[in-house]
């Protein structure tokens, strides 16, 4: 389901110079993964607008927008498994945001403190031969 219409939702106060950053999807998200500022444990996925990035940057508080929903939401509001914001990192290629928080309680729907658990993999353990790195005596004809 799309984000919502420009028609329905305020203009986003998200820093013109941040905006330029984002590379979003066709429904005008971008991918959020929430960390542990300090385990550095991977704890969930949400989706931001810029909207919502404005909102997490300025209230300090982690904001997405629900696909399902079609609807902000605060994290914690309802559960008070509260995400402090720490820091905020956006990839190379501003696709996805980094947020370091500060997670209280469980992050994941189901109550788990993640929601990569284990039980959750796909099975596989996949190993691979790394190649030789090139020698940097090498030359090139």
């Amino acid at each position: 389901m799309p984000a919502p219409t420009p028609s329905s939702v305020p203009v986003s106060s998200l820093d013109p110079a941040v905006a330029t950053l984002l590379k979003r999807d066709p429904d005008g998200l971008v991918a959020a993964i929430v960390q542990q500022h300090d385990s550095r444990e991977v704890l969930m996925l949400g989706w931001m607008d810029d909207e919502a990035l404005s909102r997490t940057l300025t209230e300090g508080r982690v904001t997405f927008w629900s696909r399902s929903r079609q609807e902000y939401w605060r994290k914690g509001d309802t559960s008070g498994h509260v995400q402090w914001v720490r820091s905020v990192s956006v990839d190379c290629d501003g696709d996805a945001l980094l947020v370091e928080v500060d997670q209280v309680g469980a992050a994941c729907h189901t109550g788990e403190r993640t929601c990569f658990i284990t039980g959750g993999d796909l099975g596989a353990v996949v190993t691979h031969d790394r190649p030789a790195e090139p020698s940097s005596k090498e030359t090139t004809a």
